[in-house]
């Protein structure tokens, strides 16, 4: 029996996930985060052989065992990581071969019927990714935020928020239910407290407050309404990014909607819909309903030599259900 490995290794966990020939989920294991931009080298290497182990153990078979393996690597951005990924992988013993990407490629490959088409991802950052019909080429962004003008995870959300309250208060935009929000969420005393406090690193006004601004918004607030609507045209700017790059402005194809983000549903995603058609009109929005690990294991499975079929595929997504 051949077995193959996928590992979502990622800013806040490391999931690694085994399965069978057959699309038999076989071995799961969990960890901590693995982003060498947070927890460096050492702690990315910690992280994957905690998964890779427990995933192993489950499956009951050594790593070196695997027929082929799939990585995606948050914090994998530059052609000149790779060396440095490689290194790490390297010291897991795997067998068979192994391919690595960005950690938006699995979502991607997860999300698609296809494996291919564009990936946008909206969590705690925002990043986007596509793939060709024949997999030669790769269209992205830099994945870097706002140091790179690209907006709309909760963290850029968040800061856009605390800028518009500062807008409020300095009188040069228009009163918000936001502020008032926000001085609870921070626990300051007032408006004046809480822009003090977080402009000197008292308070932090983090990510996590995301929802509270998806709620003003459904409650009427203005400015949280325009604030949402903003974001969603910002991840539509990114993906019409990427279209341009692979030149799919008059395919039909699939647009894999991967991250936290948009669980706020229509309000964020209807915005970003209207962006993308005016550019790509057959464009189709999918959300993705997996975890993106089973991309790693389909991209381990082709690496490996398996002709991946819509059944093996239809059983990697049935052992999650």
């Amino acid at each position: 029996m051949d077995y193959y490995l996928g590992a979502d290794i990622g800013s806040s966990k490391t999931q690694v996930m085994i399965a069978d020939g057959a699309g038999r989920k076989t071995g799961l294991g969990l960890a901590g985060p693995g982003n060498h931009q947070t927890v460096g080298y050492a702690g990315m290497l910690a992280a994957l052989r905690k998964a890779a182990t427990e995933a192993c153990d489950q499956t009951g078979i050594s790593a070196g065992e695997l027929s082929g393996s799939g990585f995606g690597i948050s914090g994998y951005d530059w052609p000149s990581d790779a060396p440095h990924m490689l290194q790490v992988i390297n010291k897991l013993g795997l067998g068979g071969h192994i391919e690595i990407h960005n950690d938006a490629i699995l979502g991607l490959v997860a999300g698609t019927a296809a494996g291919w088409g564009i990936a946008v991802v909206s969590g705690t950052g925002c990043n986007c990714w596509g793939w060709d019909k024949k997999r030669n080429h790769i269209g992205r962004v830099t994945g870097f935020g706002d140091l790179a003008g690209e907006a709309a995870g909760s963290t850029e959300l968040v800061y856009r928020a605390m800028q518009l309250v500062a807008h409020a208060w300095t009188q040069r935009g228009q009163r918000t239910a936001l502020t008032e929000i926000l001085i609870r969420y921070a626990g300051a005393e007032d408006e004046v407290d809480l822009l003090e406090g977080y402009t000197t690193n008292r308070y932090q006004v983090d990510g996590n407050a995301a929802p509270l601004i998806f709620q003003a918004a459904e409650d009427g607030d203005p400015v949280a309404t325009q604030l949402i609507d903003w974001a969603g045209r910002e991840l539509g700017e990114m993906v019409k990014a990427v279209i341009r790059q692979l030149n799919f402005q008059d395919l039909e194809f699939e647009v894999v909607l991967v991250g936290s983000m948009f669980k706020a549903g229509q309000v964020l995603i209807d915005p970003m819909h209207l962006s993308i058609q005016e550019l790509a009109p057959k464009a189709h929005l999918v959300r993705l309903n997996l975890p993106p690990v089973v991309g790693g294991v389909l991209i381990g499975m082709q690496v490996g030599g398996l002709q991946v079929t819509p059944q093996i595929h239809q059983a990697l997504a049935d052992s999650f259900k």
